[in-house]
């Protein structure tokens, strides 16, 4: 049955402006909504809007003051590119330089749907878009308001997650309302998102395809398609105002407010340990569990045991926990298999660097 629209209104005290949440139907959006998202975007304002992976954060890629309005609503540094989305392989291809046949390939396997093609760029992309470098990341979402709304903005759209920076991603509309509040035009709010953990990153311009982050979409399905991969490259360490290949490639991302401390069967009874003593301390301890480990950990959180089931529940349990205040959370680790190295590249991420 068709929804419909709701407005409710979000304040940020920060900026004084008041953000627009509407609801919309996931499959069969409102028309007038996806107008009124279109409109703000061609105007150079910033819509909030979910794709298949996470809520996004959305200014026409063309528009270099729009674009900058990203980075301020998110404090993120302008050494960290952004994704491009486009309607379609016609519209990447408008976008990029060069097309080679294994973007060609990669396309007809799983566009559109969550992977992220990097390519030489077309000198009409800002580089405020692309960190300065001279390629662009690209892709095709499958979710059926972005599509709704890049079809009738007309203008590809950079959008990172909708979330301040290096912090937890929003899989839910009111995630992007507690991060930004204000400092969005318009949230379209259609639910969760149903794969929860960002695209699969792949870089084309070296003599193998190389994964720059990975996502739900595995190796092994990428090799299936266009032959051997280089080896999963990772981000420079040092000086963190160098401009990454690709988004998530930084040692601390997709992090809750909480410390996080990761385990495995060999370090169990250390984190049931922690989990006492923080307590006994006063403190609020969180688990995210694929078993149980110490029933005297409150706010505990069973994970499903599937990768897609996982990753869709992720920052949804991680958001939660926040809200619980927690200032620990034990995180049980994933099987170390090819399904399951997106969400290990997430947890890892999330508890490099906690206080």
């Amino acid at each position: 049955m068709r929804m419909r629209a709701r407005y409710e209104l979000h304040y940020n005290r920060v900026t004084a402006k008041q953000t627009s949440l509407v609801r919309v139907d996931p499959e069969r959006p409102d028309p007038s909504v996806v107008g009124r998202a279109a409109d703000i975007l061609r105007r150079g304002g910033l819509v909030a809007f979910p794709t298949e992976t996470v809520y996004g954060l959305g200014a026409n890629a063309r528009d270099p003051d729009a674009v900058r309005k990203i980075f301020a609503a998110k404090e993120r540094p302008t050494s960290d590119p952004l994704i491009v989305h486009v309607l379609d392989t016609e519209a990447a291809r408008a976008v990029t330089a060069e097309w080679p046949e294994t973007a060609q390939r990669l396309a007809a396997a799983f566009w559109p749907g969550p992977l992220t093609l990097v390519l030489p760029k077309h000198g009409d992309i800002p580089e405020i878009v692309t960190a300065g470098l001279d390629t662009v990341a690209v892709r095709v979402p499958s979710h059926p308001v972005a599509r709704a709304i890049l079809a009738a903005a007309g203008v590809p759209i950079a959008a990172p997650s909708a979330n301040r920076f290096t912090e937890l991603s929003p899989t839910r509309a009111e995630h992007v309302a507690r991060a930004l509040g204000g400092r969005v035009d318009l949230i379209v709010d259609a639910g969760p998102t149903p794969v929860g953990i960002e695209s699969t990153v792949v870089d084309l311009r070296g003599p193998l395809p190389v994964v720059l982050r990975p996502g739900t979409i595995s190796a092994p399905a990428l090799a299936a398609v266009i032959g051997p991969l280089g080896a999963i490259a990772g981000g420079p360490s040092g000086d963190d105002t160098a401009p990454r290949r690709s988004p998530g490639m930084r040692e601390r991302h997709y992090a809750p407010q909480a410390q996080v401390y990761l385990f495995d069967a060999s370090t169990r009874d250390e984190a049931a340990r922690l989990g006492r003593v923080r307590d006994a301390a006063g403190g609020t301890v969180g688990a995210l569990l694929l078993s149980d480990i110490d029933s005297t950990v409150r706010h505990r959180i069973a994970m499903p045991d599937d990768p897609a089931l996982y990753a869709r529940a992720l920052y949804a349990a991680l958001h939660t926990l926040d809200e619980r205040g927690c200032d620990l959370v034990l995180i049980e680790l994933t099987p170390d298999t090819p399904a399951w190295t997106g969400i290990r590249d997430r947890l890892t991420r999330a508890a490099r660097g906690g206080s």
